[in-house]
């Protein structure tokens, strides 16, 4: 199988990279902070609510997300009388939050625009539900310091089953991805694909400058949305089944049963594999929805492997019984 190419995954990224570049997607509004604290770096892929860490509760505060003042907080807050208000903000202030962030519009209150200033943290309000913005922010942390790497293939989503499929150069991974296009199945990429760890998944995307441009040996390049229309392109797909081309060996075993599924890793995550062995007049294509089919199959609790090993067993169990009874008859 193709060795995959890791990309260096972030680490950081400055209040002014994340919350600058998605002002207007983010309706966001600059309340406080120096131009100084927009290069505090946010190392964490996820958002924190301090409502614990407001009542006087700092163990374990995770002070280096950035922090959301939702309902809650916000009328947590709003509740308290005066010099518990400052006070309770002062602690909260005292540790080095990269960023503070007001939901559903409201004002923020005199103390914390004090203590932010005093702190200098950036605060910032927005007009969006906390959980909308929750999930904007989320997402885009997740994917900004997710793990990614590059590996040489290419994706197809089959019935909706995502088949990556690697191999040697020039075995015909493309062709066969192409044929797919053809029969109305879909291109998320070829040649290059990028793929990115989100949680236990694998999410494959192409690469921006290739797009949908596939290479195929004695025509060229080939653009499979001028030529097939917008239905056979997608922008990204998890992946579900490596599908393993490789040149046919009679010495080599190959699976004929299926009752075990072979497993490869990619960014440390399980992947379903297929090892497909090529020789000249095998119809890949008809073999690859096959193998989305039966992983739909799969999903919804049918194993055609299993099922016909339990009856085979069956069978022989019946026959045995037959003979032992006529053994006892005579």
């Amino acid at each position: 199988m193709e060795p995959i190419g890791l990309i260096k995954q972030k680490k950081s990224i400055t209040v002014e990279e994340l919350f600058l570049s998605n002002r207007e997607t983010w309706r966001l509004k600059r309340l406080c902070g120096s131009d100084r604290s927009l290069k505090r770096k946010i190392t964490e892929p996820a958002i924190h609510y301090p409502g614990l860490a407001l009542t006087g509760f700092l163990y374990h505060f995770h002070h280096t997300k950035i922090q959301f003042i939702a309902d809650m907080e916000w009328h947590y807050i709003n509740s308290l009388p005066a010099n518990r208000r400052t006070s309770a903000l002062a602690k909260l202030t005292e540790y080095p939050i990269p960023v503070i962030l007001i939901t559903h519009g409201r004002s923020p209150h005199p103390e914390l625009l004090r203590c932010a200033e005093k702190k200098d943290i950036p605060l910032f309000s927005t007009d969006l539900p906390s959980i909308e913005a929750a999930r904007l922010v989320s997402r885009h942390l997740e994917d900004l310091f997710a793990q990614k790497a590059t590996v040489h293939a290419s994706l197809a989503d089959v019935y909706g089953i995502g088949l990556l499929y690697m191999g040697p150069s020039g075995i015909g991974k493309s062709e066969c991805v192409l044929d797919l296009v053809e029969r109305g199945h879909r291109l998320v990429a070829d040649d290059i694909i990028t793929l990115t760890r989100k949680g236990n998944s694998l999410i494959g995307t192409g690469n921006p400058l290739l797009g949908h441009h596939m290479e195929i040996r004695g025509v060229g390049l080939i653009n499979i949305q001028n030529l097939f229309g917008i239905r056979a392109i997608r922008l990204e797909k998890k992946v579900e089944v490596v599908v393993e081309m490789t040149e046919w060996n009679p010495k080599n075993n190959f699976e004929r049963l299926g009752l075990t599924q072979a497993k490869t890793e990619l960014l440390g995550v399980p992947v379903d594999k297929v090892i497909i062995p090529i020789f000249p007049g095998k119809n890949i294509t008809v073999i690859s929805e096959v193998i989305a089919m039966n992983m739909l199959l799969k999903y919804n609790g049918v194993n055609t492997a299993q099922e016909f090993n339990e009856k085979l067993i069956e069978n022989l169990k019946r026959k045995k019984a037959e003979k032992d009874s006529h053994g006892v008859d005579e």
